[in-house]
């Protein structure tokens, strides 16, 4: 595994991670799309006990989830604004990372065993996941905890356009 290290664009803030992720979140809800000013986000979730500030003190922006009620937080640099991570009320235990903030944003696996997409009935026209990959048109589980129902595409899956 090894210690991957990640920070902000201006050199402020730093972290590192020192072990692999749970798993790969690939979310195209409008809070991850306002969060990121993208389309969405690729979230490796890591165990908390796994991650470490390094360098500087995060700011934190408090938002409460529209869908579960709890409040999500977004940790980002106090110079340049950068986003680093993300922690959770509703998963004390677990963390997010913005895999752009890392220094290789590359370095786990991204595979239809440890990754899913969710919030596809929010993606953007055009946006495509891969055959064989677990996908939800709208959160993997209910406010409650609930496992919502997955689908797998058998091929590459387009977002449509919305009317």
């Amino acid at each position: 595994m090894g210690t991957h290290a990640g920070g902000c664009l201006c050199g402020a803030l730093g972290f590192e991670v020192t072990a692999d992720p749970l798993w790969i979140t690939a979310c195209f809800c409008r809070f991850c799309q306002r969060a990121t000013g993208s389309t969405g986000v690729i979230e490796p979730i890591f165990d908390a006990t796994a991650f470490r500030i390094t360098k500087g003190t995060p700011a934190r922006y408090v938002h409460v989830s529209d869908g579960s009620g709890k409040e999500v937080h977004v940790h980002f640099c106090q110079t340049c604004a950068t986003k680093t991570h993300l922690t959770f009320e509703r998963w004390p235990d677990r963390l997010g990372v913005y895999s752009g903030a890392f220094d290789d944003p590359g370095w786990f696996d991204f595979t239809p065993a440890n990754s899913k997409y969710i919030f596809l009935d929010e993606a953007p026209r055009g946006t495509m996941v891969p055959a064989g990959f677990t996908c939800f048109f709208q959160h993997a589980a209910t406010p409650d905890g609930t496992p919502q129902e997955p689908f797998v595409p058998d091929e590459v899956w387009i977002a449509p356009r919305r009317t």
